[in-house]
């Protein structure tokens, strides 16, 4: 370990070695699906069965149909909130299956 290394917080070396490693792809993915269940809350996580964030393109399958129409008409808001949990615009997207 360099001695300028001794200074840096602990967020700065997982940063570091997640950038290193190229594992940010695989975070935002984890990231998604824990503020998709956090912010939708548990009833629509219920409904939920499968995440997938492929690109900037958040594909969510629902188990009821009325459901996936309902969240339909609120797609724009419901990306917002997702980027604004996530703290970056990471979603550009959003398909209900």
């Amino acid at each position: 370990m360099a001695r300028s290394d001794e200074h840096k917080s602990i967020s700065e070396v997982l940063k570091s070695f997640v950038d290193e490693n190229k594992l940010q792809k695989g975070l935002d993915k984890v990231n998604v699906r824990e503020v998709w269940e956090a912010q939708m809350g548990p009833a629509i996580k219920n409904y939920t069965t499968a995440i997938k964030l492929d690109g900037e393109t958040l594909y969510v399958q629902l188990s009821s149909s009325v459901l996936r129409e309902e969240l339909s008409y609120g797609k724009e808001k419901i990306i917002r909130m997702l980027n604004e949990a996530l703290g970056k615009d990471l979603i550009k997207k959003l398909v209900l299956r």
